[in-house]
């Protein structure tokens, strides 16, 4: 049973003012909180067994081996990989989607070849697209939205031809909030013979996910958006796929032997994550993992759906305010209000202890399409209360109020 003043109290830091209000922390889209539970093991890690991984034969190299190795195991349960092979630490979604763009996509582009993305897609998973097509002489292919921000199957078949070779996706967008459909967008790159890469940094927190019923090739997601520490993610990747790409960082840990004039490298997943791997980070992403399943992830998704249908009931009963994004969505809500300024409005919630995003969120084209420069967005997880919401609905009135008085 969720029980949500139990959850909020295992996060410290929203037990605090800001500005001479009680912290209202509504930008869990940007990064999360941390439980205490993930601070302890963190700290634990450092004040107990901090030693490298993998070629150590002491003590302290075994505990930590163990705990680094633990955190794979706990991910590949987490989002049901076949193996710990496919699961590969990075320092986050943005470089789990370059390792794919510089060493998968490089190898498999050609001229004329096509990669398909959505005018929803954080920069993240457009840049390094685009320097993969400048590179080989691919061409990108954007699938229309549709007037919610959602896309249609029937565009993506359109989009999705004998040349595409690549569908790079969100899973969920962080501006708009649309659930994209891909089990279905997948099953259509399939049968045109491509691969699907899939940003999943807004929907591993908040969903349960399962890359093999997906059935997508590449996964990338972040531990800092999910109760983790920063600095740490996952790249998933099919087995087969991933025995034939190329590292694209080298140096120790990913390598076999080393003769003076070529080297060879280690097997899965070791041979993608050269260096001292983020040991710390990614045994509190294991804890984080511990959390998250302790409290369910069908109820955090059921809790943070009950707050953001809430907020958008409130939202809508302020005039001038302008709503981005469809019905039904994930647990976040991007608006404007009349001729505010997001940054302003941002500003003013904050000097009330709201803490909400401003600017246009790493998503220019995606503001282009909706012709706006900036946004603001507030977004929910699992320690947010009807009562946050009241608050912020609160502060969005009297920012209207006082900037209709100051012109």
């Amino acid at each position: 049973m969720f029980n949500l003043d139990e959850v909020r109290a295992k996060f410290p830091i929203l037990d605090q003012e800001v500005n001479g209000h009680t912290l209202v922390y509504l930008d869990s889209a940007a990064t999360s909180q941390k439980p205490q539970s993930v601070i302890d093991i963190v700290n634990d890690y450092y004040n107990r067994y901090n030693s490298n991984v993998h070629r150590g034969v002491h003590t302290l190299g075994t505990y930590a081996t163990e705990g680094y190795e633990g955190a794979r195991e706990k991910v590949k349960n987490f989002i049901n990989a076949s193996s710990t092979m496919e699961v590969i630490f990075t320092r986050g979604t943005t470089t789990a989607l370059n390792k794919v763009a510089h060493s998968y996509a490089r190898a498999n582009l050609s001229e004329g070849d096509e990669i398909v993305l959505t005018k929803m897609e954080h920069h993240s998973n457009i840049i390094p697209w685009q320097q993969a097509a400048h590179a080989t002489g691919a061409k990108l292919r954007y699938i229309p939205l549709q007037d919610d921000g959602t896309i249609t199957l029937e565009d993506v078949r359109e989009a999705v031809t004998s040349k595409t070779k690549i569908v790079a996706m969100t899973h969920v967008s962080n501006v708009l909030g649309t659930i994209n459909p891909i089990k279905e967008v997948a099953k259509i790159a399939h049968e045109n013979g491509a691969v699907i890469v899939v940003d999943g940094a807004q929907s591993v927190p908040h969903m349960k996910v399962d890359v093999q019923d997906l059935d997508v090739d590449f996964f990338a997601f972040s531990a800092h958006k999910m109760c983790g520490p920063t600095g740490v993610g996952v790249l998933y990747g099919k087995q087969e796929l991933l025995e034939e790409m190329e590292p694209v960082e080298f140096g120790g840990e990913m390598i076999d032997f080393v003769n003076l004039y070529d080297s060879t490298w280690k097997e899965l997943p070791w041979k993608f994550e050269g260096g001292t791997p983020i040991i710390a980070g990614a045994i509190g992403l294991g804890a984080a993992i511990d959390f998250l399943n302790e409290i369910g992830l069908d109820e955090i998704e059921k809790h943070e759906q009950e707050i953001t249908e809430y907020a958008l009931e409130q939202m809508k009963t302020i005039d001038g305010i302008t709503i981005y994004g469809p019905k039904k969505r994930a647990g976040l809500v991007t608006f404007n209000l009349d001729d505010v300024h997001p940054h302003d409005l941002a500003t003013a919630l904050d000097s009330l202890g709201v803490a909400v995003r401003a600017g246009h969120h790493c998503a220019q084209p995606l503001m282009k399409e909706l012709q706006v420069a900036a946004t603001a967005r507030a977004s929910f997880y699992l320690y947010n209360s009807k009562q946050d919401v009241d608050i912020f609905v609160d502060g969005l009135k009297k920012t209207k109020e006082y900037f209709g008085d100051v012109f």
